[in-house]
């Protein structure tokens, strides 16, 4: 309790502070730490115009293809394990650059396979190393941005997800296979060089009794001209009252006072990846063939509206909220999925069974891009703004580790849920989008223009 009214005090110190600058620094920090969410995003849509060419070119069944394509999600369940423990023994500077060595490894061993095992060793590797990368840029980004801005800049790692996805999905018209593993590496090595001139999190820095060392770096990525004082005292007590409450193991994450951040944290993981998305983004090309729709004209669509799409939630995150645009974008997924469900399920339909592929081509874009303004990115931002200090780490390797479990299922089991019935598949995503709205009605909590502090204050007076 005495360290809840120190931070109360803090608070109050900081509720004097002037608006932060937005400084090269900052821009340029994020922009490096980002550049691995496009890895991430090319890992996600890399199956989804390969999957012809790979079964033809390597003689895989659809059994051997669903499993090289849910290894991702696999390795990304192995790789959030260890993520949250390394960014806080190691920092996560030293994490991303252990990422991007498993990714670039995993990316090269697919461009060379010539048989199934080095195929899908690729493939665990590049998991392995996006499951690290999920964890850490969303919690990097937040420790490292002032409130007015947070949403934003952390926004910016479904911006380049979906940089990845668009371009795969694009250059999968006409690009090889192999080629596209090749650039699914680049943003690695750009980042790899990138990281030696940034600066690691001011919050892990205090964390490690670096205090003058926090200071400096704050003062850094806030400009000269800033007062760092209310925001660095703010984070000492924080730190503070989390080393009261130093002796966390798991069985402490449930206990009933970090049961609300522990259910909205798990919570909208499993909504996330049940909602869909773990179909349509990784097997798109195929939902196409099978409605009769043309498949490169439908993937080249996807391509050129899921950034801009996902700039309209980047403008809005820290206009509306979180809570607003979580349950706008779950609402559009619904609709989406209902629209799905009725183009397959007049497929067969005399008389109306023409309007199969014009349904499914306006049902996958509108999901497509009501996923990219909500539902990819806010899961992710919450989780790196409703954990206190004192149980980040478990709780974010437990979410995290919630995430990629569920997409692995999610994913492997996609392409045996549409030989099972492609309109019941939807219609379960539609139930779970709409679950979705009202989970976040009644749980989630708003945390736009709060300090990651603050937001923790506002659980422990719920």
């Amino acid at each position: 309790m005495e360290g809840e009214k120190n931070m109360e005090k803090g608070l109050l110190l900081a509720k004097k502070e002037e608006t932060a600058n937005t400084t090269p620094l900052l821009i340029f920090s994020t922009f490096i730490i980002v550049s691995a969410s496009f890895t991430f995003g090319a890992a996600i849509g890399y199956t989804a115009d390969t999957m012809s060419s790979i079964m033809s070119d390597l003689d895989l069944s659809l059994a051997q293809f669903s499993l090289f394509g849910s290894l991702t999600t696999f390795g990304g369940m192995i790789g959030a394990i260890f993520s949250a423990k390394a960014a806080a023994a190691f920092g996560h500077k030293m994490t991303l650059w252990v990422a991007d060595l498993f990714c670039i490894t995993g990316w090269l061993a697919i461009a060379l396979a010539k048989n199934i095992i080095w195929l899908d060793m690729g493939r665990f590797l590049v998991g392995i190393g996006v499951g690290l990368i999920s964890y850490v840029v969303p919690v990097y980004i937040a420790e490292i941005t002032p409130k007015h801005v947070r949403g934003a800049f952390t926004f910016s790692n479904q911006l380049l997800q979906n940089c990845g996805v668009a371009v795969v999905y694009y250059f999968g018209n006409f690009l090889s296979w192999r080629t596209l593993a090749i650039i699914g590496s680049i943003p690695c090595w750009i980042q790899v060089i990138g990281l030696f001139f940034i600066p690691e999190s001011p919050r892990w820095l205090a964390k490690k009794g670096r205090d003058k060392e926090c200071e400096e770096v704050l003062q850094k990525l806030r400009g000269r001209r800033y007062d760092i004082v209310p925001e660095a005292c703010e984070i000492k007590i924080s730190v503070e009252a989390s080393k009261q409450n130093s002796n966390i193991n798991i069985r402490s994450l449930f206990k009933k006072r970090y049961a609300h951040q522990l259910t909205i944290g798990i919570g909208l993981m499993l909504l996330q990846q049940l909602c869909g998305t773990a179909g349509i983004g990784s097997y798109g090309s195929t939902l196409f063939k099978l409605a009769g729709f043309p498949a490169r004209i439908g993937m080249m669509v996807l391509s050129l509206i899921v950034v801009p799409k996902s700039l309209m939630g980047l403008i809005l995150v820290d206009r509306w909220g979180r809570r607003p645009l979580l349950m706008t974008s779950a609402f559009g997924l619904c609709l989406s999925c209902i629209t799905l469900a009725v183009a397959f399920g007049v497929k067969d339909v005399p008389g109306i069974g023409k309007i199969t592929p014009i349904f499914c081509f306006i049902g996958i874009l509108s999901f497509t891009m009501m996923f990219a303004i909500g539902m990819g990115a806010l899961p992710w931002i919450i989780m790196s703004e409703i954990f206190p200090m004192d149980i980040k780490v478990l709780a974010g390797s437990l979410v995290t580790i919630a995430n990629w479990f569920t997409g692995w299922i999610a994913n492997y089991g996609f392409n045996f849920m549409l030989v099972w019935s492609p309109s019941g598949t939807f219609i379960i995503s539609a139930i779970i989008c709409g679950a979705t709205i009202v989970f976040t009605w009644c749980l989630v909590p708003e945390t736009r223009r709060l300090t990651l502090e603050e937001i923790q204050l506002s659980f422990v007076n719920v």
